[in-house]
């Protein structure tokens, strides 16, 4: 369980580089995909089944379609990939930068904190997740309404992003 933790959280790492160094927002879809999954992945492995399908269908239902509509706006006819060279300069200088964390924070705080929620539960009676629904809405409501807001702005800020000279989002591509 511990090489499956360790290749979802290299899988994270690894999308959210993918992410941050391409400037195409086709290539730059596929990394959020990538990320969004592992993300999910990690969650289900600390015990929160549910809370991990909903992030999963809330971010790829809902925020993937905006920014498949956003990218058919902005369409540019030979986008840039991972092969080009400024996007791999850019990702080889994002995978030093974690390796300068990694080598920080390096001194055994990471052994205890890759148990997965499965092998502690010898004397529960109960799931990890089980009352995560309801501290979801209770404890973490705030937090769902900030969520909710920063979907909002989000979707906004890539509508202006994508405006167009005159029109807006209505222009013809």
């Amino acid at each position: 369980m511990t090489y499956l933790m360790f290749l979802l959280l290299m899988g994270l790492i690894f999308g959210l580089i993918a992410v941050a160094s391409n400037p195409s927002p086709y290539f730059a879809a596929l990394g959020l995909v990538v990320v969004a999954g592992m993300g999910c992945g990690v969650m289900v492995s600390f015990g929160g089944p549910f809370l991990s399908l909903v992030l999963f269908l809330i971010y790829l239902g809902g925020m993937l379609v905006v920014f498949a509509y956003s990218a058919a706006l902005a369409a540019e006819p030979y986008p840039e990939s991972w092969g080009n060279w400024s996007v791999a300069v850019y990702g080889a200088l994002y995978l030093m930068g974690v390796i300068l964390v990694l080598f920080y924070f390096y001194g055994g705080w990471y052994e205890s904190s890759w148990v997965p929620v499965d092998e502690l539960s010898g004397l529960s009676m109960f799931r990890g997740d089980m009352s995560g629904v309801a501290l979801m809405y209770s404890s973490g409501g705030w937090v769902l309404v900030i969520s909710a807001w920063v979907l909002l702005l989000t979707l906004f800020v890539v509508l202006e992003l994508t405006r167009g000279l005159s029109r807006g989002t209505l222009r013809v591509v």
